[in-house]
């Protein structure tokens, strides 16, 4: 018990010692000591001199007891002690951008801003309408939206430059420190140029037959790509090779108006949509299998806002009125 209470009374001073004497400008030194490898370029980048950055350098090693960066051929290279350090450093910096973005959100009548990270095949009226939604007391919230593949937007996440992730479930994904609800499943459906999907219409699907047309697909590595691959693993049928690779749905749809031989799956939300949008055909076929889950990912612990919270709950409405609407 003695032994337990003095290790809280040690990192209790630590904690006070790191307040008292740690500046934001320690920080942003350290991130541009990472990126410049070079403290005379450091000195030019942060418009100061060579001197003072090392005694800015000097006073962090004394605060975390020990070196943060060694000089190598490459330039400085972080220690084991600088990683953890910069990686810290890397949230807080990112928490006051957050901060600030707030605050000019708040002085310009709107409420926070929120950094959403996305994945593409997202139907624009998942994003639209939980957006204009979210509006505590009246005041409509801004974000900023930044797509990506769910592995990418989470790592973003944990390092507090995204307040939320929309992305896809997947065993492979590193879920540590991160919690997640899934919100709606996506059906998968196969578009194509107009006068093809007529045709395809016409009688049930060859699989052999589609591989001889032009693919157009998501990136490899991606869960929705994987999928698609098995499916026509399973189906017997070597999967077809894409003749244009893209995570954009709005290039997809376009690309497949403009080619009478271009396929695509897609989930059956953004097959409407390009539809309507792009003037794509949709084949009628069922695959009898769904993509993985459309999932909200949130951090554990830790400040959220009002304006997040109402996001979350906008989202999983207009969720449910999704899935209603596709089945």
């Amino acid at each position: 018990m003695a032994a337990l209470h003095s290790k809280f009374v040690a990192e209790s001073m630590l904690v006070q010692k790191i307040i008292n004497r740690l500046k934001l400008r320690h920080l942003l030194v350290l991130l541009t000591i990472q990126e410049h490898r070079s403290l005379t370029r450091v000195a030019h980048q942060l418009a100061t001199s060579q001197p003072a950055v090392t005694q800015l350098l000097a006073e962090l090693e004394a605060l975390f007891g020990g070196p943060l960066f060694l000089r190598s051929s490459r330039g400085m290279e972080p220690t084991p002690l600088g990683q953890i350090v910069l990686a810290r450093s890397r949230t807080m910096l990112s928490d006051v951008n957050h901060w600030a973005r707030d605050l000019e959100a708040r002085s310009q009548g709107s409420a926070a801003h929120l950094h959403v990270g996305v994945i593409p095949f997202l139907p624009g009226r998942l994003l639209a309408e939980a957006i204009n939604r979210a509006r505590p007391e009246g005041r409509r919230i801004t974000v900023s939206l930044h797509e990506d593949t769910s592995d990418h937007l989470l790592a973003r996440l944990r390092m507090h430059e995204l307040d939320c992730v929309i992305g896809r479930t997947s065993a492979i994904l590193d879920m540590s420190g991160l919690r997640h609800e899934v919100l709606y499943q996506q059906e998968p459906k196969l578009i194509a140029h107009r006068r093809l999907a007529v045709r395809l219409n016409r009688k049930p699907l060859q699989w052999f037959e589609l591989t001889e047309l032009d693919w157009v697909l998501g990136a490899r590595r991606t869960p929705m790509r994987e999928q698609i691959t098995d499916f026509f693993l399973r189906a017997g049928v070597a999967p077809p090779p894409p003749f244009v690779e893209s995570l954009s749905s709005k290039v997809i749809g376009e690309l497949v108006a403009a080619n009478e031989r271009a396929v695509s799956i897609v989930p059956a939300d953004v097959a409407s949509e390009l539809a309507r949008i792009a003037g794509v055909g949709v084949v009628r076929h069922r695959f009898g299998w769904t993509l993985p889950p459309i999932t909200l990912f949130q951090r554990i612990g830790g400040a959220q806002y009002e304006e997040q919270e109402l996001l979350a709950h906008a989202l999983k409405q207009v969720a449910i009125e999704i899935s209603e609407a596709t089945q």
